[in-house]
């Protein structure tokens, strides 16, 4: 096992922070070295609440730094697969958020390098290390709900993001249901040969002027027989809305949303409860500090990461057929070669 994972942050935003703040005080098996952003008061403001030492003005010095062993990239997509190829050209262990790019032949050359470099890359598919939804994987792995005949994934926000950033997200099928296609594909462990997608935009007008759709259906067929269909949409006014069911031959396994408390009031006019957690944040901090931890874990113990850049690269091939299907009104067949 080495010693001390040394870290660099690449991209010190919403989720750049999340990571700063697990890798710094709940994981003890690496340091954060140093941090950068391409807005300067971002990275120091990251680096003083979280005790980092060093504030780099430019990414480079962190990706060739003989002193770092990992980089961490959470900077906006489009730079995902050249910071990737340019981190396993200088020899560093990779972790970078979803998705690795909006087209295939970016992400194989991405990925390429990284097999050349024989370097560890894993991709922040940070729901399959949610405890629910890793503990229905398990169950439908050990066929306690027998043969998986159905899955339900129902995934939406709370509200929609900035016009602006959904502009530049890809659409909503590469920027949100592509978690969802990653959890397809890990909860029932197998492939999706064919998809089906429906999409509207019910929500916001300025979404559908922007070219994107808030609403969808997918319908997902497996190679086995068995379907998926995930729904999905931008704005669920009570809150974060995430669920998981899987139905097979002797029975099923659901999994709820998240609430702040599980109490549940009874009187004579109704009965209520806490509404779901608000923000992704929220839901899913325990499985951002999960999937930093087996990162550093992989690293230090020689060991595959769990979500690979292979399995960065299928969500998007799903993502771009939904899309295809979308346009054409049409069922999509997948091709995995």
């Amino acid at each position: 096992m080495t010693e001390i994972v040394n870290v660099g942050i690449i991209g010190t935003g919403r989720i750049g922070q999340i990571h700063a703040r697990n890798l710094c005080s709940s994981i003890l098996e690496a340091r954060v070295a140093a941090v950068t952003d391409v807005v300067a008061e971002c990275a120091n403001q990251c680096a003083v609440e979280c005790g980092i030492e060093n504030v780099i003005l430019d990414y480079r010095e962190i990706i060739e730094s003989p002193h770092i062993d990992a980089v961490i990239i959470c900077s906006p997509t489009d730079t995902h697969a050249r910071l990737i190829a340019e981190a396993a050209q200088a020899g560093k262990h990779i972790f970078c958020e979803k998705p690795i790019a909006l087209d295939l032949a970016a992400i194989d050359q991405a990925l390429s390098e990284v097999e050349k470099a024989g370097v560890k890359l894993q991709i922040g598919f940070n729901r399959r290390f949610d405890p629910g939804f890793k503990h229905a994987r398990e169950m439908v792995t050990a066929g306690k709900i027998g043969t998986p005949h159905l899955l339900r994934i129902t995934s939406r926000d709370p509200e929609p993001p900035p016009v602006d950033y959904i502009k530049s997200s890809g659409g909503l099928f590469l920027d949100m249901t592509i978690h969802d296609f990653d959890m397809s594909r890990f909860i029932l462990g197998e492939e999706i040969s064919e998809v089906f997608a429906v999409g509207n935009a019910l929500v916001d007008p300025a979404i559908k002027a922007a070219g994107d759709i808030d609403t969808a259906v997918v319908t997902l067929t497996y190679g086995s027989g068995a379907f998926g269909v995930i729904d999905n949409s931008r704005q669920a006014v009570y809150g974060y809305d995430q669920r998981i069911e899987v139905f097979g031959s002797k029975g099923c396994v659901m999994v709820g949303n998240r609430h702040p408390h599980d109490s549940v009031v009874y009187t004579r006019e109704a009965v209520t409860g806490p509404l779901p957690l608000y923000f992704f944040l929220e839901r899913y901090n325990e499985s951002f500090r999960e999937e930093m931890c087996q990162f550093i874990s992989s690293i230090q113990k020689d060991t595959e990461p769990i979500v690979t850049g292979r399995d960065g690269r299928i969500p998007v091939v799903m993502a771009l057929a939904a899309q295809r299907s979308l346009q054409t009104h049409m069922p999509v067949r997948i091709d995995h070669g």
